[in-house]
């Protein structure tokens, strides 16, 4: 009976369909953060402080250290999602002009990507506006456009390799998949995608603990080979086999020990994978920036 309350309880709660929490983005943001030389790395820190919250992210991260803000800025398009200043486009009006900001919207479509057995988008943007952010950063001169661009691509590229971003359309990615999880006392009853977006650790990681985790999962994960956006997209799409729990009957699909194993090495190996990636591609931007010279 309890089960059935929970499950009904779920059932009405709003879609929210975030990727890896804030502990998973900033993990893959530090550990991209260490594949940047000290040029790069100085030229992505005089970006960001051209946004707007750059002060919000130092008081966040209680830090000033460029790596902290990095990792801090890397989580701005989830918290603009409970932000007033910013709108759901198709729900809300829009909001008044941000200085430094060309744009309010929230953008949910851009933090993933339906696609079919047969390899066809069927709903969201996460590659084309990862490829698009890309080619912002690497020409513009617009520094406001830079300054926007970024933090959504650090966060982006985060998203793509979590599995059920890159999901089935029919059930919005895991989000309409209920699980009872026995290994969360805090949340034993969540949706399939919120079980997976929090595999990462606390949202609340920050600081020291960020840090050792993330040595922790260098250490664990060799470097993934580059590869391209197709390609991080297509490896999130095949995971999705070993992404859904089996059903218990009538009752809901329960974590079982073996599958929470298997998708916390899962969680860990993608978020590795992605830190690695947005490093490089990141890299490969700044370098080519600073040898033509360009601001």
């Amino acid at each position: 009976m309890h089960r059935l309350i929970f499950a009904l309880c779920f059932a009405f709660t709003p879609l929210l369909a975030h990727a890896w929490n804030a502990a998973g983005h900033r993990l893959t943001a530090l550990i991209a953060w260490q594949q940047l030389s000290p040029t790069s790395q100085k030229w992505v820190a005089a970006a960001l402080a051209g946004h707007p919250d750059h002060p919000r992210w130092m008081e966040k991260a209680h830090s000033g250290e460029a790596a902290d803000i990095f990792a801090e800025a890397s989580t701005w398009p989830d918290d603009i999602r409970r932000d007033p200043r910013f709108y759901t486009e198709g729900r809300e009006p829009a909001t008044a002009p941000l200085p430094g900001l060309g744009d309010t919207a929230r953008h949910q479509r851009w933090h993933y990507v339906d696609v079919d057995r047969n390899g066809k988008s069927e709903a969201g943007e996460i590659d084309r506006q990862i490829e698009r952010l890309s080619r912002v950063l690497h020409s513009s001169a617009d520094r406001e456009q830079l300054s926007y661009a970024l933090p959504w691509l650090l966060h982006l590229v985060a998203d793509i390799h979590q599995p059920l971003h890159v999901g089935r359309h029919d059930d919005e990615g895991g989000n309409t998949v209920e699980i009872e999880n026995p290994f969360n006392k805090r949340l034993p009853f969540a949706k399939l995608h919120t079980y997976w977006d929090d595999l990462p650790g606390p949202p609340w990681l920050r600081g020291k603990r960020l840090a050792q985790n993330a040595a922790r999962l260098i250490a664990a994960f060799p470097p993934a080979d580059q590869g391209n956006v197709r390609a991080w997209r297509d490896e999130s799409h095949r995971l999705l086999a070993l992404a859904y729990p089996e059903p218990a009957g009538s009752l809901l699909p329960t974590i079982s020990a073996e599958f929470n194993q298997q998708a916390h090495d899962i969680a860990n190996r993608r978020i590795v994978e992605a830190g690695y990636r947005l490093g490089r591609l990141l890299e490969a931007i700044v370098s080519h920036r600073v040898s033509r010279g360009t601001s």
